[in-house]
């Protein structure tokens, strides 16, 4: 699928994480980029219940620590946390029932929350690494508190 604009390829980086990381390619940065506000605390919806609501409230915190997270973002939270609970669910519903179930003729079929769990792990896997929650997503993220110390050696080399 082509890109928007021409663009294909990976995303480009947001500029604020540029900034943070000191724009290490020293490439122009974009100055008209919007701001959509930064989330510093964030009470878990209503509508994100059972195991959702218990993954919401062990990584929003960590999310918000890091200052990665914008009210852009919430809905990619929100996403996470409710492919998790189906996730639990239907593991809970194969382990009871096992992977084949009668279908309504009485034949045996694929029990459906096989596909539900299928599913349910790709948007947990999409939406997880589009907030770096998962390993190869996270070297990707630079949060606010994760400045680097100046090189007490750089004045000694010219830097």
């Amino acid at each position: 699928m082509a890109g928007v604009k021409g663009r294909s390829g990976r995303r480009a980086k947001p500029t604020a994480k540029k900034e943070l990381a000191g724009n290490p390619g020293k490439r122009a940065l974009n100055k008209d980029e919007p701001d959509y506000g930064l989330v510093t605390n964030i009470e878990c919806p209503e509508w994100v219940m059972g195991h959702g609501k218990e993954m919401w409230e062990r990584v929003a915190p960590s999310l918000c620590k890091a200052r990665v997270m914008q009210v852009t973002d919430l809905h990619n939270l929100e996403i996470f946390c409710m492919a998790y609970d189906r996730v639990r669910l239907a593991e809970q519903d194969l382990r009871a029932n096992g992977l084949v179930v009668s279908s309504a003729q009485g034949a045996p079929m694929k029990n459906p929350a096989a596909t539900i769990l299928n599913e349910a792990s790709r948007q947990m896997a999409t939406f997880g690494a589009l907030l770096g929650l998962d390993p190869s997503s996270r070297q990707n993220i630079v949060g606010g508190g994760n400045k680097k110390a100046d090189n007490p050696f750089g004045a000694l080399l010219g830097g």
